[in-house]
């Protein structure tokens, strides 16, 4: 028997839905996972039996010693401090080199921008050992700075708000120049409430590339007061009675808890700033 058009439908929709939860269940599952060790006692991480919820429930127990073996709330405070400096150094470059290179004409706009393309292919860890040297050199190692410093521009923020101005009318532009504003307070003033969207966007991309990231701190910094989140997690293991790791996943519950936060609060900006630089190309 035929099945009709709203049959095929409903079961095209149903189908549809199953794929994506199923999906879903893959990416969450080390999640969960994290998330349920985090609330087990050391005796029941590692069992013959697989039990996905605890007998007994250790979270007072974890996230105590997740807070007091090492200064968990330092490393957090360490990586905002890094992420919002980043970006705001990031923003302060980006928003003009973008206006520029979708707005204004100059000599060498097309090869510059090929440089820029350029550095999204080259990966960070390929410069990684030319920097140390350079940060050595001018005696920036094991410092804040030396986390900062070398990321405060972003090729791909530069592509991304280039693509988005790319968007805006020129009449826009034309009208503001014609008020009198100077190009660098067009930017400021018009280019900049206009991007908001795309800036949101952006500002997820950066902040959780550099909260995550554990490689550049481990090379930079030799000091723990200064360890960013990733790096602070190292400092759990015990020489001699190994690592606990109910502790030790409830302080990455711990970290991954503000960027989980901060996407379900953008969500809705994110998303819309990613669309839009899409528009045109």
């Amino acid at each position: 028997m035929m099945l009709t058009f709203s049959a095929r439908t409903f079961l095209f929709r149903a189908l549809r839905h199953l794929l994506l939860m199923a999906g879903a269940l893959v990416f969450l599952a080390p999640f969960i996972w994290m998330v349920l060790t985090s609330l087990k006692p050391m005796d029941e991480v590692f069992t013959r039996e697989l039990t996905l919820l605890p007998t007994r429930l250790a979270l007072v127990e974890n996230y105590t010693e997740a807070l007091t073996r090492v200064p968990l709330l330092r490393y957090l405070w360490n990586g905002l401090l890094v992420c919002t400096a980043i970006l705001v150094l990031q923003i302060v470059v980006l928003l003009p080199a973008a206006y520029a290179f979708a707005k204004l004409q100059f000599r060498g706009k097309t090869w510059a921008w090929r440089l820029v393309l350029l550095a999204l292919m080259i990966p960070h860890q390929a410069t990684a050992i030319p920097t140390y040297v350079m940060l050595h050199h001018l005696g920036m190692l094991n410092t804040m700075s030396a986390l900062i410093v070398p990321f405060s521009i972003s090729a791909f923020g530069i592509f991304l708000m280039r693509q988005f101005f790319r968007t805006v009318p020129d009449d826009l532009v034309h009208a503001a120049r014609l008020d009198g504003m100077s190009e660098f307070e067009l930017v400021w003033r018009v280019m900049l409430p206009t991007a908001v969207p795309a800036l949101f966007a952006f500002a997820i991309f950066s902040v959780v590339w550099h909260w995550n990231d554990y490689f550049w701190p481990l090379l930079v910094i030799s000091s723990p007061e200064l360890a960013t989140p990733p790096l602070g997690t190292m400092f759990f293991r015990n020489e001699e009675a190994g690592i606990n790791y109910g502790p030790l996943m409830a302080g990455t519950v711990l970290i991954t808890a503000p960027l989980l936060l901060l996407f379900i609060a953008a969500q809705k900006r994110f998303i819309e700033g990613v669309t839009l630089t899409g528009v045109k190309g």
